[in-house]
């Protein structure tokens, strides 16, 4: 089991490293990329993987709910630790709920499960967004208007995949259409992992202590959630085995570009989202193998 969860997680920190080392050294402006990115080749993704054959929406209503449940579970856990820890809980609770399932968790699902993975965690992955752009900025800053929020091409992405894969049996996207999508969204994952170890060279450790604790309670907020739904869930071993991964991961990059957007405390942030993916050398492995043994 240990080999196996070693060759799951060593790819994926590869890449981070790669893009970790090739920031320090070319200080390379990602801003194209990521802006690119984030609004058209992963919201591709998000399209190609739920009108995919494999991928049927009313089988992942049990998982999605899941989901749901461990994002709004760890909220209700980190928020009387950041009371007791003595932080605004609109800095802390946010990135304890909304974790890096993207960047990180999208390629793990590829690895530990196989292509097959791959959808799933995608719509995993969008639920968690749209939480994120709604009850996630109404956390960080309650007078934020959502009015824009189905402007975001992740946002519209999400609803448009739901609409496609429902309705994928009376219509159906031409195939040369299907693959030019799925084509482009699939560059999302190495895309994103690179991204990410490029981003985390201009992270600080000022609020280290903060940050620490972060690191701690986001998977392990999210895994105790985890293990007290699962008994009473319906769902397939596959999907059991992506939730103990989706529930083990680090706090999401995203919660820092949220966070400097509305002023609410970005450099304590950083460094929790920072320590956060340093420990999910500990973490992640935790959930690894708590969902192969699903």
């Amino acid at each position: 089991m240990f080999l196996k969860i070693a060759g799951i997680i060593t790819p994926v920190f590869l890449i981070i490293l790669v893009g970790w080392l090739y920031g320090r050294k070319a200080h390379p402006d990602m801003a194209g990329i990521n802006k690119a990115t984030i609004e058209v080749i992963a919201p591709l993704l998000v399209i190609s993987a739920f009108v995919s054959k494999d991928f049927e929406l009313l089988e992942q209503w049990g998982l999605l709910l899941s989901g749901v449940a461990i994002v709004l579970g760890s909220g209700l856990l980190a928020w009387p630790i950041a009371k007791l820890a003595g932080m605004d809980p609109k800095t802390f609770v946010p990135p304890m709920m909304f974790n890096n399932c993207g960047n990180m968790g999208l390629p793990l699902a590829v690895f530990a499960f196989g292509h097959v993975g791959l959808a799933p965690a995608v719509a995993l992955f969008s639920v968690s967004n749209l939480l994120h752009f709604t009850l996630g900025v109404k956390l960080v800053n309650p007078k934020a208007p959502l009015s824009g929020v189905f402007m975001n091409p992740m946002a519209l992405a999400t609803i448009a995949g739901f609409a496609l894969s429902a309705g994928k049996h009376v219509v159906t996207l031409p195939e040369p259409l299907y693959q030019a999508i799925k084509l482009l969204g699939d560059a999302t994952v190495p895309l994103m992992l690179f991204a990410l170890g490029v981003r985390m060279k201009d992270a600080n450790l000022k609020h280290w202590r903060e940050g620490f604790l972060g690191a701690i309670v986001c998977p392990v907020a999210g895994l105790l959630t985890a293990l007290a739904i699962t008994p009473f869930l319906e769902i397939t071993d596959l999907q059991k085995g992506l939730l103990f991964v989706f529930a083990s991961l680090p706090p999401a990059v995203l919660n820092f570009l949220v966070a400097d957007r509305h002023d609410q405390d970005p450099e304590l942030v950083a460094s929790i989202v920072l320590l956060g993916n340093l420990s999910a050398l500990i973490f992640v492995p935790m959930g690894l193998y708590l969902g192969l043994r699903a």
